[in-house]
């Protein structure tokens, strides 16, 4: 019985958690959009287009600058608190940040460095924009560790809420201050003010979950086993850091091989698809440190009838989210400008690739938390190859029908990968159709 209750307690705090998330990407959706739609109107579609292809690009390098810490601190802090370890627990929070920060500069400097060196091998439009956009690239690090050390407490607005809703809003802000000061607002200014919104919503961050820390956990030693954290935090950054890519990669292929106003109608349809895509990463954020938690038990029930739970809690709301989205599509894309309105057609593909993704539930997230990261890392490495190759292929051809073709085709082959690898190695049918094991509960 002990069990049981246990199991339901970790689902319901789960699900409690996932919800939370949930709405607070549901806010932050709305935040971004609206900032975007502000964006596209004030700087016009070409630089509109430059603008969000090199965000895009420092928000994906900056995620990888952690080299996976901010993911392994979702897999050792909860055992060490479990174990009453706090001077390993405080050693990997301290650790954590410094390392993030040193990498992340270093990759700052280099990025600076190539984009500058190398301006004579690059449009012109796009080398000073790559110089400021890298500039807050150790702020998008530390602000990510931030976000692992705050979910692994089960803190999910302290991790979320700086990035997803104060950022954006700080930005929104930023420009409209411009604006009223007579700046011209183009892709260079609108770096600017991301930049100067991601540096204080970080150092904000910062005091607030170090603040939150020192209440829960007394000052003390600290032990480091940065071997042991940094052998884990590596093959955890080659699955993310190959996710991140890939749910990325068709925006970066279409920044690389059409024009800025291309990318601007391809990143503003994809925005519209925001609201589908945060079903995923609520429950995701919401689940992954209760994986964590749940791994060394011995009786593994208890973590696969929370496995196939989040499968369910992931699936049915992103097909609702996704019919909504489809049906007011149009009028979204509007708000961008005349020009979005092509964007349209293709939230049909993208959309059918969010939900059959949605049918395995955040599988990636039990595979990485229960040691299969390697395989995992494998799989994303391989999709990421096979994403970029189709959409090498049929974007030449089709335009932005083949890079929405191209995601469509490799998330089947996730989806599927995924289901395979979950059954095999641990047990469980992450598929919202299949039947339920009694060993699964």
């Amino acid at each position: 019985m002990d069990a049981v209750l246990g199991g339901e307690d970790d689902a319901s705090q789960a699900q409690r958690a996932s919800l939370t998330v949930f709405a607070i990407r549901i806010v932050s959706a709305a935040i971004a959009f609206l900032t975007q739609v502000a964006l596209a109107r004030l700087m016009g579609v070409f630089d509109y287009g430059v603008f969000v292809f090199v965000w895009v690009a420092m928000i994906i390098i900056g995620n990888l600058s952690c080299l996976g810490f901010q993911t392994a601190v979702i897999r050792f802090l909860p055992q060490y608190r479990a174990r009453a370890d706090l001077d390993h627990l405080r050693g990997l929070i301290v650790s954590g940040r410094a390392f993030v920060l040193t990498t992340a500069t270093a990759i700052a400097a280099l990025t600076i460095a190539i984009a500058w060196l190398g301006r004579a091998h690059f449009d012109a439009h796009y080398v000073l924009p790559f110089v400021i956009g890298a500039l807050a690239l150790p702020m998008i690090s530390l602000g990510d560790a931030l976000d692992g050390t705050a979910r692994a407490n089960g803190w999910p607005v302290r991790a979320l809420g700086p990035t997803y809703i104060v950022r954006p809003l700080l930005i929104l802000a930023f420009l409209a201050a411009a604006h009223a000061m007579g700046v011209a607002i183009d892709a260079v200014t609108g770096l600017v003010c991301a930049v100067l919104a991601t540096y204080a919503t970080t150092v904000g961050q910062f005091v607030v979950v170090s603040s939150s820390l020192g209440r829960r956990y007394p000052d003390g030693a600290r032990r480091t086993a940065f071997p042991l954290w940094l052998s884990v935090a590596l093959p955890i950054f080659l699955v993310e850091g190959f996710f991140f890519l890939l749910i990325n990669a068709d925006v970066l292929m279409v920044g690389a091989l059409m024009r800025p106003d291309d990318v601007a109608v391809y990143f503003a349809t994809v925005k519209t698809l925001a609201l589908v895509h945060f079903v995923y990463f609520a429950v995701k954020a919401g689940v992954a440190h209760r994986f964590a938690a749940r791994i060394e038990d011995a009786d593994k029930t208890r973590l696969r009838a929370l496995a196939r739970r989040t499968v369910s809690w992931t699936f049915w709301p992103s097909l609702a989210m996704a019919g909504v989205v489809l049906a007011v599509g149009p009028v979204l894309l509007a708000m961008f400008g005349g020009e979005f309105g092509a964007g349209y057609p293709l939230l049909f593909i993208l959309s059918a690739g969010v939900v059959i993704r949605a049918a395995v539930g955040p599988a990636e997230s039990l595979l990485t938390m229960s040691g299969h990261h390697g395989i995992c890392a494998a799989l994303f490495g391989a999709i990421l190859m096979l994403n970029v190759a189709l959409n090498a292929v049929l974007i030449p051809v089709h335009g932005l029908y083949g890079a929405a073709m191209a995601t469509f085709l490799a998330t089947i082959v996730e989806a599927f990968a995924l289901f395979q690898l979950v059954r095999w190695r641990i047990g469980v049918a992450m598929f919202v159709f299949a039947r339920t094991r009694p060993e699964e509960g």
